[in-house]
Order: structure tokens, then sequence, then C-alpha cells
């Protein structure tokens, strides 16, 4: 049949075109007039553009200005984390460093695959700009020079974006064609009227696919795909040269050392100020690309082992001390618990026996003791004391308005970790960061608070039993009085 011949022919081509679109591999006429395009690799590397973004905005001028007035000086972090704020912005640091070293170990990998030399060495050009802050490359860019690089990551990582939520739609529509084709030659006996109903189908589909390859060809153009490996790794070598040029002067930062004080980290910083301190230039001196007592001492080392002697201090720091929830790998755990009795606090009256259950389950050993014997100590007291019973909200209250606001940044902090590793790093970050959560909390201060939201919570679902029990025998009381039958002399 002449629509039989037809499909095979739709069929054949859509195949083809499909595949030309996902492997997006340039035509060999053009594979000796240009360097390798990144390809698949863009959805990886816009999610890279997109830490190193965020890292930035970290960094401004008014997020700096915010960690130390907030973050910093959350009452839950003062009371179970730390009282010294130069402690406390030492952790900061460390994990905007170690956030920074985790993509610059990405971009190394990146540059081994480039044809510029320098490019390939970047993990030890970094390891140079990060110990002596010499610049050779002059990769590292003043703030507005930055600015101007951020709005171009910016538009790569969006049209990236979007290049790949259209050719997850293509994928869609190339299933829909195949079905509509598998069922076109599944059904010879339909009638005329059936049959070109289901031709006109893929008719549809077949101009849809077109279309789509059109927008997916032009995002291409606009998005990392199309990119070499050379701009690419150049962009984000410049990116991470400015970005940790911006830490060492937020954050006050000597070559080779760890340098974190109160008074080290400015409240107000000029944005049209260069990245590098004008007062110290000599930590940015430029020389010749190459030279021959470099080029043997580099020779010497490893491609890394420089970079490593500035960033493994501020790895090692954001260890867990062993009296923290981060050490006892409960951090995550306590933060889920302490939300679900916020819940039960707010609506004590909506708890019914199974959800104490079930939460008496998730307490720790430990936790359950200590529980045990506040409550002997306290007394089985009678619960229908509304005086009582509004001062334990009161004091539960003022408890979850400083822990709760940790359990809820652990739980922030943690999804978006898992977003970035389930979905190429193109995860919308905020910025909350470990000090924020109870990862650095201390075990016994965070185990005594827990334990009296726990008598304040079962003092107040007491009370409202029997407050809901003291209602119904006087509903059921005056139903009995009301039901006495009036008689007449």
């Amino acid at each position: 049949m002449a629509l039989e011949t037809w499909v095979i022919k739709v069929k054949t081509a859509i195949s083809h075109g499909l595949n030309a679109v996902k492997s997006g591999a340039p035509h060999p006429k053009l594979l000796g007039n240009r360097r390798q395009s990144v390809g698949v690799l863009a959805f990886e590397i816009a999610g890279l553009m997109s830490k190193l973004l965020h890292l930035w905005q970290s960094l401004s001028d008014k997020d700096v200005v915010r960690l130390r007035n907030e973050s910093v000086s959350l009452e839950g972090v003062r009371k179970i984390v730390s009282n010294d704020e130069a402690f406390l912005l030492g952790l900061a640091c460390a994990e905007m460093v170690e956030s920074l070293w985790h993509a610059a170990r990405a971009v190394g990998v990146l540059g081994k695959r480039c044809e510029d030399s320098n490019l390939r060495d970047f993990e030890w050009f970094l390891g140079e700009f990060a110990n002596s802050g010499r610049d050779s490359n002059h990769w590292s860019l003043s703030y507005k020079d930055m600015e101007i690089l951020t709005t171009k990551m910016d538009r790569y990582v969006t049209a990236t974006t979007t290049l790949h939520r259209e050719m997850e739609e293509l994928s869609v529509l190339e299933s829909s064609l195949r079905k509509s084709l598998q069922l076109h030659e599944q059904q010879h006996d339909s009638s005329s009227l059936s049959l070109s109903a289901k031709e006109q189908k893929i008719i549809e589909l077949q101009q849809k696919i077109m279309l789509q390859k059109q927008e997916i060809k032009c995002l291409r153009e606009k998005s990392l795909w199309n990119r070499s490996f050379d701009s690419v790794t150049l962009t984000l070598a410049r990116s991470i040269f400015t970005n940790l040029a911006r830490i060492k002067l937020v954050f006050g930062l000597g070559n080779r050392y760890i340098i974190v004080s109160p008074s080290s980290l400015p409240r107000s910083l000029s944005a049209s100020a260069t990245v590098h301190p004008s007062e110290n230039p000599h930590h940015f001196i430029s020389g010749p690309l190459r030279s021959p007592q470099r080029e043997d001492h580099r020779k010497n080392d490893s491609d890394d082992s420089s970079a490593n002697a500035f960033f493994e201090p501020y790895s090692k720091l954001l260890k867990p001390p062993p009296t923290t929830l981060g050490a006892a790998a409960l951090a995550l755990h306590y933060a889920n618990l302490i939300i679900v009795m916020e819940k039960m606090i707010k609506s004590p009256q909506l708890v019914g026996a199974d959800a104490r259950d079930d939460l008496y389950a998730m307490l720790p050993s430990s936790v359950r003791s200590a529980l045990r014997a506040r409550l002997r100590g306290v007394g089985l007291c009678r619960a229908g004391d509304p005086g009582l019973a509004s001062e334990w909200r009161d004091a539960l209250t003022r408890i979850l308005g400083w822990l709760a606001p940790l359990a809820h940044n652990m739980i922030k902090w943690q999804s978006e970790r898992s977003i970035e590793q389930q979905n190429n790093s193109l995860a919308q970050r905020t910025n909350v960061y470990l000090l924020q959560t109870l990862h650095f909390a201390n075990t016994e201060k965070t185990e005594a608070a827990i334990t009296e939201l726990l008598v304040g919570l079962n003092y107040i679902w007491r009370f409202e039993r029997e407050m809901t029990a003291k209602a119904l025998f006087e509903c059921t009381n005056l139903g009995g009085l009301i039901s006495i039958p009036v008689t007449y002399s």
C-alpha cells in the first residue's frame, strides 16, 4: 500500500533525524575548521557554572554583610553551635573554599581536553595563585569585569537549561511518533477514515518534531553545547580565580595561612573596587607565561599538589568535632525529629496515640533515657492547670524560636545537595551555610533542648486531652438534663 510505504519512509527519516539531533556531532566538513565542542557535557558544565555564580553572589557586599550580621548571629547558632564569631566566620569561609575546590577539580578535568597548554595545567596555576598570589595568566578579573562575565555565564546556564528541557520534549515526541507508527502497522484492516485520522496524527507529530529540532538547533548556538573546551574552560578558570581572590579579600586570608577574625570581615565593601586588594599589589604579580625555572619546578610536582597545600586545611576545618551531631551522623535525623515536634506543638489536640508512639520510636536511646529521668523529676502532675499549660506553651515557643530554624536549614541544605547530585548540579541554591544547621551543633545541648520540648509536649498533650474529656463530660451531663421528661401536676 502507498500509505505503508509512506509510513516506512517517515519512520526512517525521523529516526535518522532524531539520531542526528541527539548525537550533536558537527558535520564532517566542519571538524577541521573548529575546535571540538563540549556537546552533551554542556549540561554538566552548566551545573558547574551555576555553582560558581552562586558562590560569587554569596560574596557580594549585601550577602557578606548578611553573613556577619544575621547568619553568624542566629540565636540557635550561638546557643548550641558556638558563640565564637571568629570560629563561625571560619566555618563559612571554609565552606566557600571547599565548594570552590570541588569546582576547580572539575575544571581541571575539562582542562586536560583543551588545546591551550596553560588550560591543561590549570590546577598547577591555581595552586600557584592560591599559595603565592601569582597570576601569570591574568585570569583574576576586576569586580566590574567579573560582573560582566557572570552575566555571560548566566545566559549560558539559562540557554543550556532550556536546551535540556527541549531535548527531553523531543524525546517525548519521538516516543509518541514511534507508538503511532507501530499502531499503524498493526491495524491493516482499519477503515479508510480511521487510517486518514492516524495519518494526520503522524503528520502533526512529524511537523512538531521538525519544529522542535529547529528550536534545539538555535539553542545549541546560544548555549554551551557548541562552545569549545578551550572557551568554556577559560571562562570557568577566570571565575574560579576571581572567586578565590574575592574570598581572600572578604575573609582577610593571607597566603598559606588561615586567618579569619571578626575584624577581618568588612561590613561594607566597595562594589566598584577590584577584587584583589590594591594595597597588596605584590600578592598579585604578573610574569612571563613560561620560564625555565618554573618549568623545572612543575616537572617535580604533581598537577594539584600545590593547590592541595592551600585547600586541604579548609577541608579539615569542616570536619565536625566528636561532640557534634555531624560527627555522630545525627544532624539530619534530629532535624526531622524537631520538625515533627514543631507540628505537634502547634496542634497538640490533633496528636493521637499512634503519632506519639511514632515520635517515641524516633528517639535515640540517649534522649529516651533523659526523657524518663526528666519525667520522673517533674512527676505526673495534674494536667488541668491552664496557667501551667500557658507557661509550657510559652517555653516551647521560645525553644522552637531558636532551634527550629536550624532544623529547617539542615533539611534545606541537605535537599539542595541531593538535588544537585541527581540533576547535574542545576538546583537553585539559597544562602544556607553549614554553620546555620545542626551539623556543628553540640550533641549534649541539642538533646537537652529536645528533651525539654518532649516534656512540655507531654504536658500540653495531656492538658488538651483532659480539656476535651471534660468538655465531652459536660456535654453528656447537659444532654442528660435536657432529656429528663417534664411532668405537670
